[in-house]
């Protein structure tokens, strides 16, 4: 199998599976001399550690991650870092009844037509558990740009057809935490709550929408033609597991706007050049304007559910039924937001490095 590695300069491989011994990732091209310690990669692996509320799957995981390489002395030496987390809670026992019946929603019919095999214990490599990975070389991208004022912040803006109101930067921060589904908007993330566990009591799931809003990226990043920066935000955003959609900036209510609403005036303030609105979402032309970039991607409702469905046995090649046991999250979007986060982190740090903002040697100058 491959496509496991993503990034040029500042790049991740992950690998594991939902039932297998542990998950982790490699990172490479982390320069030297950036100081990080697990408590640094371990502050991002609890945000989306599962059973922690009732909007997350049951299944308990510690999730303490294991450094084996690449730090010395507390601080990086710019060789890879491999990053280690044992699975600790699996129980495959009951996925062994469903074995022969893909689950609808699933990738369990597309790996076998693809590899001829699967590993069916909770979905195997195609599991979201796999984003432990990222989420822990996302922990040092963001360590890395948070060093040239980049900060990446993520949040759940709807939830089937609840929508969060439009909020300050400093309400979002101050909010995002303060609730299980991860909205800023406390009054919409309550009714979220609700609906959550109304579904959840029917055996059914719901999806979202996570938006995603980066401060402090400089003007002038981004690779054309083909690596423009908001379609590797693209890519990495839609690399996630459930996410079916990604738009930037105004997005897709850029297709219902005339070029006079859309585009964006510019303008000089304290000396330099801005722009009064910001419908490109921070990207001209796949490079940075130094606005901040702002995107969104969509999330299908998680396809574990207990009500009874239509699939097929693969042994006899009949129409059957299945009704999916075991513990799944019933939302997925607000365990999403780390590792959208990370994503991003992952795309920005590596820009920086290829469009030469970051130096290798400049943390140890």
């Amino acid at each position: 199998m491959a496509g496991n590695v993503f990034g040029q300069m500042f790049r991740i491989t992950t690998w594991g599976e939902s039932h297998g011994r542990a998950v982790g990732v490699v990172v490479d091209g982390l320069p030297a001399g950036l100081p990080f310690s697990e408590t640094d990669i371990q502050k991002e692996l609890d945000r989306r550690r599962p059973g922690q509320s009732e909007v997350s799957t049951p299944r308990h995981e510690a999730d303490r991650v294991e450094i084996l390489s690449g730090v010395f002395e507390g601080m990086s030496t710019g060789t890879p870092v491999s990053m280690l987390v044992w699975n600790s809670d699996a129980k495959s026992s009951a996925y062994d009844a469903i074995k022969d019946t893909p689950r609808p929603g699933h990738a369990d019919f597309t790996y076998i037509a693809r590899y001829g095999m699967r590993d069916h214990r909770g979905g195997g490599r195609s599991s979201a558990r796999e984003t432990i990975g990222r989420v822990a070389g996302g922990a040092l991208a963001k360590l890395l740009l948070s060093r040239f004022g980049i900060r990446v912040v993520g949040h759940v803006i709807e939830l089937g057809t609840i929508r969060a109101k439009p909020l300050s930067f400093e309400e979002i921060l101050e909010n995002i935490e303060k609730t299980p589904v991860r909205c800023a908007d406390l009054e919409a993330a309550k009714k979220m709550l609700e609906k959550v566990a109304s579904l959840r009591q029917e055996g059914d799931s719901v999806g979202g929408i996570v938006e995603l809003i980066i401060k402090g990226v400089p003007a002038g990043l981004g690779e054309p033609v083909f690596d423009r920066l908001d379609a590797d935000l693209a890519k990495a955003l839609m690399s996630i597991p459930a996410v079916k959609g990604f738009e930037i900036g105004a997005g897709f209510e850029a297709a219902r706007l005339r070029g006079s609403e859309m585009n964006d005036p510019f303008r000089i303030e304290e000396g330099k050049i801005t722009t009064s609105s910001n419908n490109a979402g921070g990207i001209l032309g796949g490079i940075s304007t130094g606005l901040d970039i702002i995107c969104r991607a969509a999330v299908k409702p998680t396809p574990s559910i207990g009500k009874l469905q239509q699939t097929v046995d693969l042994k006899t090649l009949e129409n059957t039924e299945i009704a999916i046991k075991g513990r799944h999250d019933p939302t997925i979007p607000p365990r999403m937001v780390p590792v959208a986060e990370a994503m991003v982190a992952l795309v920005l740090a590596d820009h920086m490095l290829r469009s030469g903002f970051i130096n290798p040697r400049t943390l140890l100058e």
